[in-house]
Formats: C-alpha cells, structure tokens, sequence
C-alpha cells in the first residue's frame, strides 16, 4: 500500500472519530489542542461569529496527524468542494508539502490567506544548565549527539530545519548537526511538557504555541528567531543580537478544498480581510507573540507556492531529499 494510500485510509478513520454536528462553518486543526493550528482555528473562528463575520459559530475539529497529513487527505478525498470549511496551516505544512510527506503537492487546495506570522523560539526548562545560546552551540559543537531537542516537526520540519540552521550559523558541519537528537510530538505545548518532564533538552517551536510556558516562568527562552525582539516578551534575546544571523517565522494561515467555487473561495479571502483588519485581531494575535501580517487570494497562492519551492531547496541541502 502507497503512502497516499495509508494516509487516506487513516484520513477516513480519523473524519469517522471526529465526526461532530454541522455548523454553517467549519476550521479543522490539523493538531492536538493547544498547538499554534488549534490556536489560529479557535481564536479567528471565535472572532468571525462574535464580530458578526459569519452567521453561525465555527466548529472547531482536531485532526491530528501526519504533521497535517491527515486532514490534508481528508479534505482531499472527501470535502474538496466543501465551501464551509477552512483548514488551519502554516510554514510548517509548505515544508512538509515541499517535501512529499503530503500526498498531493500544493495545487490540490486552495489558499486562502494569512493572518499573521510566528516567531521561533529556542527555549529550555527554567532551571536548565544552558543559560545562553551561546551555552548551548558550544555543547553542540562539543558532542552534537548529547542534546535531545524536539519540536513539532518530523526531522526536516520546519522546527528541526531552525535548529538546524542556528546549529550552522555556530559553526557546526552539516555532518555534525544531523547527530542532534530529534524528537517529533504533536504540537509545540507537547513538547515542552515532556522537555519540562526530563525527556529532552531543548525545543524548538514556535512562540504562540507555548507563551503560557513562558509566563509562567517555567521555561525560559534563549533565542527568538526574529529581526527585532518579540513585542509580547520584549525582554527575550534575539539570535541575531547574540550573533546568530537566522530567523524563524512561521505564517498562520488557512486553505480550503480544491474545488470550491471561485465565488466562495473570494468570500472566504474577502471575509478573512475584514476579520485581519479589526482591532480584535490584532490584540488577539499580539498578545499571543504573532506579529499580525495579511497576504490573501492570489497574491497567497503565489506566496505559498513560491515558499514550497525554497523549502524544498533548504531540504536538498541539509539531505533530507535528493
């Protein structure tokens, strides 16, 4: 059996357990609750019914799985001409598209727009040993294999390729970082539960999915992969100004089937603009570390297909396709 095949049945299985009452509209996140999908699906889809952008509530549907595989599959195969439903997204599902962990490129959906960017953010337990980047680049100059980082991406997803790229730009070779341990969950908040449960050193993720770890005070961030610090934590180093040329920025966003109407897919781009350009939006994505950003119809779809092909060059270079 093909690994389409595999996804798509696992796509069935998964509609079948999630099946939930019809709404006028609909968000799937790809992900566990509390990951930065779950975010952009729960808090734009309360924003539309409570500013009166859409006539009913959004329902909310978790389907993890596949690093989004899953509900990609499922969208395809059985809702492609669905016009009530948006599917969340961002710079981690493009690297997985980019790299055929998806089982159609990027010309199967329709992309919709984005509301915002993600800043990535290295952090570790507040107590941890490593205190600075700096800290933590020599120990992986010293003994690649001794740290267990992890992220919310498979190895060369998104999350492992900004580690990766902080481990370049400190001097480490392409053969050296690969012996970084790297540990997939699903969803940035997983993983820093384990990491703060002793199961790995280090996360890579990216700040909107785990701020309240940050306010808490239980971890502590050593980098944000950012040109200016993170306006929500202001206080946080950038890996540049530590002297790490690299940044990070993870997009949020939503596509719909491939076969919805073009009369829909406008209303949904149209409906989503007015929503980026209230008030309500940007104090929702500000206070969780978003910096609020609008591509949307056509100019997105560029973008996205445009951001496919560099990821797809990124992997070639560290190995992860030929």
């Amino acid at each position: 059996m093909s690994l389409g095949s595999r996804i798509i049945g696992a796509s069935i299985i998964a509609s079948s357990l999630f099946a939930l009452p019809a709404f006028a509209e609909e968000c799937i996140a790809p992900a566990d609750p509390g990951g930065g999908w779950d975010f952009t699906c729960r808090t734009a889809g309360k924003l539309l019914y409570d500013l009166q952008l859409v006539d009913e509530p959004v329902q909310v549907t978790n389907m993890p799985g596949g690093v989004g595989a899953v509900a990609w599959a499922n969208v395809a195969s059985r809702r492609a001409d669905d016009a009530s439903l948006i599917v969340a997204t961002s710079t981690v599902g493009i690297t997985e598209i980019a790299q055929g962990r998806y089982p159609s490129d990027a010309s199967a959906m329709r992309w919709i727009g984005m509301l915002g960017t993600d800043v990535g953010v290295v952090v570790v337990p507040a107590d941890s040993e490593y205190e600075t980047l700096d800290q933590l680049v020599e120990q992986l100059n010293q003994d690649p294999a001794s740290i267990a980082a992890a992220g919310s991406s498979g190895a060369g997803g998104w999350d492992h390729i900004r580690l990766l790229m902080l481990a370049e730009a400190g001097g480490l070779s392409s053969e050296e970082y690969q012996q970084i341990r790297w540990v997939q969950f699903d969803g940035g908040s997983p993983a820093v539960t384990q990491m703060l449960g002793g199961q790995v050193d280090v996360v890579t993720t990216d700040l909107g999915e785990i701020a309240g770890f940050v306010e808490s005070g239980d971890i502590r961030i050593l980098a944000a992969m950012s040109d200016e610090p993170i306006p929500a934590f202001p206080d946080a180093p950038t890996a540049i100004d530590q002297g790490y040329e690299v940044t990070g920025y993870n997009w949020r966003g939503f596509y719909t089937g491939g076969d919805v109407s073009d009369e829909a897919y406008d209303e949904w781009v149209a409906t989503l603009e007015e929503l980026y350009n209230t008030d309500e939006w940007k104090e929702a994505a500000e206070s969780s570390g978003l910096i609020p950003v609008w591509r949307g119809g056509e100019e997105f779809e560029t973008y996205v297909n445009e951001q496919a092909e560099q990821m797809a060059e990124i992997s070639r270079q560290i190995g992860v396709i030929e």
